[in-house]
């Protein structure tokens, strides 16, 4: 079992703050799925969570993309239970169930006391920072979905998640498919607009982003680099991407934390599977792996993603008593289904490897790693 002393074990008392990828908890026995990364996640002051689908037993599907199923609304429940204080929820299959899937998902949530932002019945709703207070610390977080589709997004008078809009190099809507290049000048004074306001309400500035490509190792998008630097340029301290399901590089930038894409936080489900009665996914399950090139170990039956995507990491800020930020992470393993556990044998060094070879990979900046405790690894 992972110890808070493991977490703090040069700053006791710093605000440490862990980040995890893509939850997507729609099979029974939410508990013991996330059992192997719980405990990290409890010992944290604030731990932030992507949450990538509706939970909820009613609504109807969103046409213009392959919908995910409903999740069961209990499973929030272990969610809360593994520690999570604050979720973002913006992104591509948030609105898979209509108006109804956001109010039960965001419904729950509220009665769990976890805060959370992204997703809501209208625009407004959507786009508000939520924040938390933490040891005397206010931090808050906001999140935005710049991958599509435009469907999913919510509007003034309408249900959605809350969006950036990028460029797209085919001029067409915006889809999780299309080939997106820049930010659009809308997004970027929209960005700096929304930073400005919470830096004013808090202290540590969050900004979560659903980005990239996915099932791809390495490859950034053209917009992801500039997307993330403007968010730090507007105020942010911390920048996390979600959506490959894959991990990413990391990035110190003016003392400030950029991590690129945590990979799955957990991730466990049967809509990636091609054997099911859902026409659209089934056909997406065997199309991606024409796309993307890959073909899923059979033996993450509830995970089928990437072969490398049994890599993966929770992030670690630890901001110091003086107010500044230290970076590292705790590697994670994938274990056969798709269950991830924190690790701290030969599996955690094979992580910070593979995380230091794609950031090169990527074009990113060199980091040195120094091991500070049984799981935790922070930047030097």
């Amino acid at each position: 079992m992972i110890e808070q002393t493991h977490i703090r074990t040069q700053s006791p008392d710093a605000l440490m703050v862990l980040l995890t990828g893509d939850m997507v908890l729609d099979v029974p026995g939410a508990d013991h799925w996330l059992s192997g990364i719980a405990p990290a996640l409890r010992s944290a002051d604030l731990t932030v969570a992507h949450l990538e689908v509706p939970h909820t037993r009613r609504g109807s599907e969103l046409a213009g993309d392959v919908p995910a199923p409903g999740a069961d609304p209990d499973n929030l429940d272990a969610l809360a239970r593994a520690g999570v204080g604050m979720v973002s929820l913006a992104g591509n299959h948030i609105a898979d169930c209509g108006v109804q899937g956001i109010a039960d998902t965001v419904d729950r949530l509220e009665r769990l006391g976890i805060a959370h932002t992204g997703a809501g019945a209208t625009l407004a709703e959507a786009s508000r920072a939520a924040v938390i207070e933490r040891r005397g610390r206010r931090v808050a977080l906001l999140s935005y979905n710049c991958v599509g589709p435009e469907a999913g997004w919510a509007a003034p008078d309408r249900a959605g998640c809350n969006f950036l809009r990028m460029q797209a190099a085919d001029g067409k809507p915006v889809s999780p498919n299309s080939p997106l290049v820049a930010p659009t000048t809308e997004a970027l004074e929209q960005l700096r607009a929304d930073i400005t306001g919470a830096r004013a309400r808090a202290d540590l500035v969050i900004v979560a982003l659903h980005k990239g490509i996915v099932h791809t190792p390495a490859k950034l998008a053209p917009y992801e680099r500039p997307l993330a630097e403007a968010a730090l340029d507007a105020g942010a301290d911390i920048v996390v991407g979600h959506h490959a399901h894959i991990v990413r590089g990391v990035e110190m930038r003016a003392g400030k934390a950029l991590f690129h894409g945590l990979g799955n936080g957990c991730v466990v489900t049967h809509a990636l599977s091609p054997s099911q009665d859902h026409p659209a996914r089934a056909a997406w399950a065997k199309k991606r792996r024409e796309l993307f090139g890959f073909e899923p170990d059979p033996r993450y039956e509830l995970a089928p993603f990437h072969p490398e995507a049994v890599n993966a990491v929770i992030g670690v800020v630890r901001v110091e008593a003086d107010g500044g930020l230290r970076m590292g992470v705790i590697p994670v393993h994938v274990e056969p289904p798709g269950r991830p556990v924190c690790v701290n044998d030969a599996r955690a060094e094979e992580v910070i490897a593979y995380l230091d070879r794609i950031g090169a990979m990527a074009g990113l900046p060199p980091r040195q790693w120094r091991r500070e405790g049984p799981w935790l690894w922070m930047c030097t």
